[in-house]
């Protein structure tokens, strides 16, 4: 990727879950994800989220998924949601063609700045498979430290991913913004 591209942001609507679904997909789950460096398909099988989920988010309160246009093509998108003075940062995808070109650089920045302009948020809190030591480090080089706080991987919820191993848990990552919020 030689030309930087400067996305559009928007909130999703509903008519948008198919789109964020097929993204989310193509960047975790199967083939397809394995041409990008985000992929989870050697950790996890079947789904990483359905049309219900995605449209589940869009009415809950304080919860927005943003996405990343670029003539009209999705290229990236995530799920934010505010609980008190943090924002939760999750559902993260980036088309795998466009990874490494500054895309997911730029939607992070995007839901970072949501958070904090929006709702006033003071962090955001993010929950990432602690074996993805290379996604780990990515997020360190944009601010976020390790907590070494722990949750397990939701064993049984096969809208989530079914584990092809049993040792995957969560570790919880943070980045504060000090100054910020009410």
């Amino acid at each position: 990727m030689n030309n930087p591209i400067t996305p559009l942001f928007r909130a999703a609507a509903k008519a948008d879950a198919d789109a964020v679904v097929a993204l989310v997909e193509s960047a975790y789950r199967g083939e397809s994800s394995r041409r990008g460096w985000t992929t989870e398909a050697h950790l996890l099988d079947g789904r990483r989220t359905d049309v219900q989920a995605v449209v589940e988010l869009l009415a809950v309160p304080d919860s927005t998924v943003l996405l990343a246009l670029v003539d009209d093509r999705l290229l990236a998108c995530c799920h934010i949601e505010r609980h008190g003075d943090v924002g939760h940062f999750g559902m993260f995808a980036v088309d795998p063609h466009r990874q490494g070109g500054g895309v997911g650089r730029l939607m992070l920045a995007e839901a970072e700045r949501f958070a904090r302009e929006t709702w006033h948020c003071k962090a955001m809190h993010m929950k990432v498979i602690d074996v993805r030591s290379e996604l780990i480090d990515w997020y360190q080089r944009r601010g976020y430290r390790r907590t070494g706080e722990y949750s397990p991987f939701p064993s049984g919820d096969e809208r989530v991913g079914i584990p092809r191993r049993n040792d995957l848990r969560f570790e919880l990552m943070v980045k504060e913004w000090p100054g910020v919020g009410a």
